[in-house]
């Protein structure tokens, strides 16, 4: 089942984000501190009061969380350059690992492309590191395609 986050799922929320970081602090230690979280427990209630960061949880029978997506909603409007567009970004998609391989990360994401399609937003986007090449893979056989490269130099 696939429902928007509670208040009750913050602390396996809090899990899942550390696993997150811990497949980013294993691809780039250089960047990433691991084991950490990207949001605390209140910046995570401020984001599930927020009509503008839905999250959504997929649950087993027991309401027991084993994935998430955050999600943003961004307007570019009057923009000098840019066209008057929605999108809704996804800020982060994590299934726990030891629930991987059960189509709940295609679940969320189908669920998200569905909400975003049914209230207007002109497209999905997300960024994703290139040493997560299993996260590249899944985007891809979704069907998404890069839409800008970021690139560095390491001085």
């Amino acid at each position: 089942m696939i429902r928007k986050a509670e208040i009750k799922d913050i602390q396996k929320i809090l899990e899942l984000l550390v696993q997150v970081d811990m497949v980013h602090h294993n691809g780039r230690p250089d960047i990433f501190k691991g084991p950490a979280t990207k949001y605390n427990e209140e910046q995570l209630k401020n984001i599930l009061s927020d009509e503008n960061t839905p999250v959504f949880v997929y649950t087993d029978e027991n309401d027991i969380v084993l994935g998430h997506v955050f999600c943003v909603c961004k307007r570019t409007e009057n923009d000098d350059l840019l066209t008057n567009i929605k999108t809704l970004y996804i800020d982060d998609l994590c299934v726990d690992e030891n629930a991987r391989g059960n189509y709940i990360g295609k679940s969320l994401y189908d669920y998200v492309v569905s909400y975003a399609k049914k209230r207007g937003y002109y497209n999905v986007t997300l960024n994703v590191w290139t040493f997560n090449t299993s996260a590249l893979k899944f985007y891809e056989k979704m069907g998404m395609k890069p839409q800008k490269i970021g690139m560095e130099i390491i001085l």
